[in-house]
């Protein structure tokens, strides 16, 4: 029996969420390590943020951690794309909100863990706190035939990449097959969303120019802490939910504020995502609320 199948049944009769196929995704049949898999995406916990938005602010990422371990079946790795915490001036207030982030989620039921930093995180000192605690702002990975880039495009105050760091993604593509199966993370759209809400990356064209040569591209990211699907050429961008409080579709109104906390469906709004790879299909998105909205 495919173990794969009984989970989309049970996430269907479940009623958690949508399913979204990832477009230029599809993997190469016989491809070596195309075993299939999926994983986990979390963005945007605010850890540290307290307010009207969710006054639920201290115990919404324990109870993500608890959705999460309550999966039918463990996801290969978890990737957190950004905002792990909520921003700070006091640079021991800053470290010490890490601290708590990291030992909340070591309780998630996954060894590989996987983190990168928000504007939050890491632009009042360049990711400085950030790599203390959770290691380099920006590296490659490989899981099982596919490619995984994360890119920085926080630890730059003006939401840059930056040549040094374009240049070190030019040299990692280089030793990439036209064809290979690529995944990037990002915290910031690469593309222009709305760039007066800070929704864009100033340079973020030039890393899809790099990008555009690979057939099988696709874009994770978070900050705009709603779903989102858009297409740059053949590469399929898709933004996350967040964990902490949602914010307005961009530009439906003059300020990005968060949108109210509603007691009667408390969560609705916050959720995460699970993305699965299968050897002879495109890869499968799956969102999930944090708890369920009736």
């Amino acid at each position: 029996m495919d173990h794969r199948v009984d989970r989309r049944q049970f996430l269907r009769m479940a009623g958690v969420g949508g399913v979204v196929f990832a477009s230029g995704l599809a993997r190469s049949v016989g491809a070596a390590g195309a075993d299939d898999f999926y994983f986990v995406q979390l963005s945007d916990v605010h850890w540290g943020f307290e307010g009207p938005p969710n006054p639920d602010a201290k115990v919404t990422l324990p109870k993500t951690v608890a959705t999460v371990n309550a999966l039918p079946e463990a996801p290969d790795f978890i990737m957190f794309t950004g905002d792990l915490t909520h921003t700070t001036d006091d640079p021991g207030e800053r470290r010490e909100r890490m601290a708590q982030f990291k030992a909340i989620v070591a309780g998630l039921k996954v060894k590989d863990i996987r983190f990168m930093p928000g504007e939050h995180d890491a632009s009042l000192d360049r990711g400085k706190a950030f790599k203390e605690h959770f290691g380099s702002t920006h590296y490659t990975f490989d899981h099982k035939g596919v490619h995984f880039i994360v890119l920085d495009n926080v630890s730059d105050p003006t939401g840059s990449i930056g040549d040094e760091q374009l240049a070190w993604l030019a040299a990692d593509l280089a030793q990439q097959a036209p064809d290979a199966n690529i995944v990037v993370f990002t915290h910031r759209p690469l593309f222009d969303l709305a760039p007066e809400w800070d929704w864009a990356t100033p340079d973020g064209a030039k890393a899809i120019d790099l990008l555009m040569p690979h057939a099988n591209v696709t874009v994770f990211y978070g900050h705009i802490h709603q779903e989102h699907h858009f297409m740059t050429g053949h590469i399929a961008h898709h933004a996350a939910k967040g964990l902490m409080f949602p914010l307005p579709v961009a530009k439906s109104q003059p300020k990005r504020t968060p949108l109210p906390w509603d007691p009667a469906q408390p969560y609705r709004g916050l959720g995460f995502r699970s993305v699965e790879a299968e050897a002879r299909a495109k890869f499968e998105i799956t969102e999930y609320p944090v708890v369920k909205v009736t």
